[in-house]
């Protein structure tokens, strides 16, 4: 049977003519996963953020926020999208897979958000997509990095804007062998983000001839590292491949550089998100590590970016931005510009936006024009690799940038195999 489009309106009207056990009878089925409500002017547009306020990934949720609200204000600024104010409503999905169902859940059924975004931790990502599958809503996994979630764990309604282990690696890998040795250890988080990085890793890394020769595995929310790293230190590596993100991650830096082990064996960190060492000693930011963005890039646009960053956001601990809040200012400005371009809030023409866009390198404020795989719905950008800012004179210059990357030199070839969209045809088709 075709779907029919109606509107609030003609739902009211059948409603009127069905008697009370029959409507509410009415709207259980389809109507619960297949809602199309016309968009009044003056109704809000209610967007839900899935972000962590707790757990092992709160500091990165919070700047995660920031970026989407400062999108949001510039946006509202202008008179909103398509005539109507945007607002949202946030929910802790607490760095657990659990709760990030049930945020979802209660977002998209009880809240009736037009669209969702926000996350960190790739299980709970991968958890959030499920459930606005099932529904049709669109979501922005903003700042998690599993392969899989361009990968296997694809769907037609998630979009994927950081990039995965597999580019940082691709970025990394080769050029650590030839330049520190063949002999590779892995530290890796034990969940899903850290053991698909690395397994991305162990396969670059036999790729280019080298060997890895153990790995260790970090249960989430380890706060003492004393018997891995003595663990490490016997092994002899050439390379330690860390994994690691979060408080966990944090930790880790603090003991390696309280033990000196920094200096003694070269280590590569597959992604280092800003809130995870701003403000730390420089010794604790030993290594080469991957990034999306940094503040101090020589390129247009940036520095007014920082600024509108500052004015915005004047009391933070965090006095310039990072790659995870331009993460989620970027998801969320080029989300609202879809539906703008789109000129409704209906799913499916707000996919096919999604999926075709392109942004210029100025526009990103990168080096690199910018695209959203339409084959994995990841936004394939470019990628930096840095290391510590020895001998800046300025505080918050904590990186030196070494290298960039284009899309398609780290491009993930895997994601494109693994991935599996659903089609348009069976996703249900939702409207706020």
């Amino acid at each position: 049977m075709a779907q029919r489009n109606l509107t609030r309106r003609s739902l009211l009207k059948q409603a009127g003519m069905l008697s009370a056990g029959a409507a509410a009878t009415a709207f259980m089925g389809p109507w619960r996963y297949n809602r199309v409500y016309a968009a009044a002017s003056d109704k809000p547009l209610m967007i839900g953020l899935t972000s962590d306020a707790s757990g092992q990934y709160a500091n990165s949720g919070a700047s995660d926020r920031r970026g989407m609200h400062l999108a949001i204000a510039e946006f509202n600024k202008r008179g909103g999208v398509l005539g109507r104010t945007v607002k949202t409503i946030h929910l802790d999905t607490e760095t657990t897979p659990a709760t990030g169902s049930r945020v979802a859940e209660r977002l998209i059924a009880r809240d009736e958000c037009a669209f969702l975004i926000g996350a960190v931790s790739s299980g709970v990502a991968n958890a959030i997509s499920q459930v606005a599958q099932k529904y049709g809503t669109v979501y922005l996994n903003t700042n998690s990095s599993s392969p899989t979630e361009s990968g296997k764990n694809c769907h037609r309604v998630k979009f994927v804007w950081d990039g995965n282990g597999t580019n940082f690696a691709q970025a990394a890998v080769q050029n650590a062998i030839r330049a520190y040795g063949k002999k590779w250890l892995l530290m890796t988080n034990d969940y899903v983000w850290g053991h698909n990085t690395s397994a991305a890793t162990r396969r670059l890394v036999g790729r280019y001839g080298g060997e890895i020769i153990d790995e260790i595995l970090v249960p989430q929310g380890t706060r003492d590292f004393s018997a891995m790293l003595l663990k490490a230190q016997q092994a002899a590596p050439h390379v330690v491949a860390a994994a690691v993100g979060g408080d966990d991650l944090k930790a880790m830096r603090q003991q390696v550089a309280q033990l000196g082990l920094g200096q003694k064996m070269a280590w590569i960190n597959n992604q280092q998100d800003w809130p995870d060492v701003y403000g730390l000693p420089l010794d604790n930011l030993f290594g080469v590590f991957g990034t999306t963005w940094y503040w101090k890039l020589d390129l247009p646009g940036v520095a007014d970016f920082v600024k509108r960053y500052q004015a915005a956001y004047p009391s933070d601990p965090m006095r310039v931005p990072g790659n995870v809040f331009y993460n989620g200012y970027m998801a969320t400005r080029e989300l609202l510009s879809a539906v703008e371009r789109a000129g409704s809030t209906n799913n499916r023409k707000v996919i096919q936006e999604l999926e075709g866009l392109k942004v210029s390198a100025r526009d990103r404020m990168q080096h690199h024009d910018a695209y959203m795989n339409s084959a994995t719905h990841q936004m394939q950008q470019t990628i930096y690799l840095a290391t510590a800012n020895h001998g800046t004179k300025e505080r918050d210059d904590m990186f030196k940038v070494l290298s960039q990357s284009s899309p398609e030199e780290i491009r993930d070839t895997g994601a494109d195999a693994a991935c599996k969209l659903e089609s348009l045809a069976d996703t249900p088709t939702y409207e706020m």
